[in-house]
């Protein structure tokens, strides 16, 4: 059985996270996340990202 947070520890780890990065960088951190998650899935799809890339230079 794993621990999920419930709400009020999502608010404390959200508070904690505003604290400890500011305001300013979360934004910055969230599309690191998004792209690392993207990243992640095209791989486990076993799509290569080196050959995504080239395919989209190649139709240009």
């Amino acid at each position: 059985m794993g621990f999920l947070p419930g709400g009020s520890e999502w608010l404390l780890i959200l508070l904690f996270i505003i604290i400890f990065f500011g305001a300013k960088k979360i934004p910055e951190l969230m599309r690191g996340l998004g792209s690392g998650i993207r990243e992640f899935k095209k791989a486990s799809n076993g799509e290569d990202i080196k050959d995504s890339t080239s395919e989209k230079k190649d139709t240009e």
